[in-house]
């Protein structure tokens, strides 16, 4: 611990709560976007585990859909939809201010710069539409 003297002025440390995150919005939403990472998580689990199921033959895939037809995970499927999409939406939101945006010497809009993720999601989702009504 330094010894001050009176001539030397302490650092100013601010109070913080340890709810400072839900003071200003922008601060809650990074939180929560921060957050959406277990809900990643568990979506990548629940594919491995797919993926287990399907290799352990037709009974094992039956009691890995009667376990995703339960009505808890059905609603933690939901919720986690949502906060995926929120996570997408922000990310997507960021793009323009971490990449360089200039473009024949000239700045580009954030629009033209989120425009391209944009698409690549609306295609990714038809493909995957596409499979699950069986059109391929």
């Amino acid at each position: 611990m330094p010894q001050y003297s009176t001539f030397q002025p302490k650092s100013y440390r601010p109070r913080m709560t340890p709810y400072w995150y839900l003071e200003r919005w922008h601060y809650l939403r990074f939180m929560v976007r921060e957050l959406s990472c277990v809900f990643v998580a568990y979506f990548a689990v629940v594919m491995l585990v797919q993926i287990w199921a399907i290799s352990g033959g037709a009974t094992r895939y039956a009691h890995f859909q009667t376990w995703m037809h339960n009505p808890r995970i059905l609603i933690l499927n939901a919720i986690s939809f949502l906060v995926i999409a929120f996570h997408a939406v922000t990310w997507f939101a960021l793009v323009p201010r971490v990449f360089v945006r200039h473009l024949l010497g000239s700045g580009i809009r954030d629009s033209a710069a989120m425009i391209p993720n944009y698409a690549a999601w609306f295609v990714a989702s038809v493909i995957v539409a596409a499979f699950i009504l069986r059109l391929f």
